[in-house]
C-alpha cells in the first residue's frame, strides 16, 4: 500500500448468537448489549433458548448504544433421534404461534427439570434443592442444574457436572422431547424470521448424514448455516462451508455468547466468510 493509499476499512463486528438470562445466559438483556457496546459489535442478535422474552429490552437497549438489533430466537427440536438447534432471525416476538410454542417448551423444560432432581436424588443427590435452584431461572435448562451442582460443590465446572450427572447415560438424565425439525423451521418462518442451522460442526453426525440433514433443511425452507463460531477448526469450517455451497445455504456468524467467564466466546465476530458465501445479513436487509 502506497503512502497515499487510504487504510482499509474496519471490518464491522457482528453476533448473530447469543443468550441472555432470558435463557441459559448470566447476563441482563441490557448488560448483554452494554457488554456488545463495549467489544465494538455493529450488529447484535439475541437469539435465547425457546424464548423471545428478552428482545424488546435488548432492543431498547441497542437503539441507547447505536447497535442495530436483529430479534432471534434457539429454537430445540429433533431430527432422527437426535436434537438439532435452529437460530431464527428476524422474527416477530409478538408472533402468536411463536410466543404459544415457547410458552409449551417452557413448561416441558420444567417437568424435565423436575424429572431430572428426581434421578438425581434416587442417585443419593440433593436433587430437590438443585431443581430449585434451577427452576428459578426465566427458563431453566440443564446449564442451570450443572451451575447448581457446581455451586453445592459436587462439580469443579458446569462442563464437568454435565459429564459426571447430566449428559446421556448419566445418573441424573432424561432426555428431552423436542419438536420436529420441519415443525421449528415452519414456526420461524411463520414469525417472519430466517432459519440458520446453528452450530452445525457440534453434532455427532458422519459426513452423508450431515449433508443430508443439510439437505432436509434446505428443503423445508431453511436459509442459513453457521459457518463462523467460536471452536470451529479449519476442518470445521471448511465442511461446513462445502455444505453452504453445495446446498446454497447463506453463512451466519456468531458467538453463542452465554456468559463472561468463557473467555474462548467473546461478543462479536469479524464479518469475514469463506469464498463464495452469501452472508446471511443480505436476507435480513442489512
Amino acid at each position: 500500500m502506497s503512502p497515499s493509499s487510504p487504510a482499509p476499512a474496519p471490518v464491522p463486528r457482528v453476533d448473530l448468537h447469543t443468550h441472555s438470562s432470558c435463557s441459559d445466559g448470566t447476563l441482563e438483556p441490557a448488560q448483554l448489549v452494554a457488554r456488545a457496546a463495549l467489544r465494538q459489535v455493529a450488529l447484535l442478535a439475541l437469539t435465547d433458548h425457546d424464548s423471545v422474552g428478552g428482545c424488546e429490552q435488548a432492543l431498547t437497549a441497542c437503539q441507547r448504544h447505536g447497535i442495530r438489533f436483529v430479534p432471534g430466537v434457539e429454537l430445540s427440536c429433533q431430527w432422527r433421534e437426535r436434537e438439532i438447534h435452529l437460530v431464527g432471525l428476524n422474527v416477530e416476538p409478538a408472533n402468536p404461534a411463536l410466543r404459544a410454542h415457547c410458552a409449551a417448551l417452557l413448561q416441558r423444560r420444567r417437568q424435565r427439570i423436575a424429572a431430572m432432581a428426581q434421578r438425581l436424588t434416587a442417585a443419593g443427590m440433593p436433587g430437590a434443592a438443585l431443581a430449585a435452584d434451577a427452576l428459578a431461572a426465566a427458563l431453566p435448562t440443564r446449564t442451570h442444574l450443572a451451575r447448581a451442582l457446581c455451586a453445592q460443590g459436587f462439580a469443579p465446572t458446569p462442563a464437568k457436572a454435565f459429564e459426571r450427572w447430566l449428559q446421556r447415560g448419566r445418573p441424573g438424565y432424561v432426555r428431552a422431547q423436542w419438536p420436529a425439525l420441519a415443525q421449528a423451521l415452519a414456526l420461524i418462518i411463520g414469525a417472519g424470521g430466517v432459519a440458520v442451522l446453528a452450530h452445525p460442526h457440534r453434532y455427532r453426525l458422519s459426513n452423508s448424514a450431515q449433508r443430508e440433514l443439510a439437505g432436509e433443511f434446505k428443503t423445508a425452507g431453511g436459509a442459513g448455516i453457521e459457518v463462523s463460531l467460536p471452536g470451529m477448526g479449519p476442518g470445521d469450517t471448511d465442511r461446513v462451508a462445502a455444505l453452504a455451497r453445495r446446498y446454497e445455504l447463506m453463512g451466519s456468524i456468531g458467538s453463542d455468547f452465554h456468559e463472561p467467564d468463557l473467555p474462548w466466546r467473546p461478543l462479536g465476530r469479524f464479518a469475514k466468510l469463506p469464498d463464495r458465501i452469501t452472508p446471511i445479513m443480505a436476507s435480513l436487509g442489512l
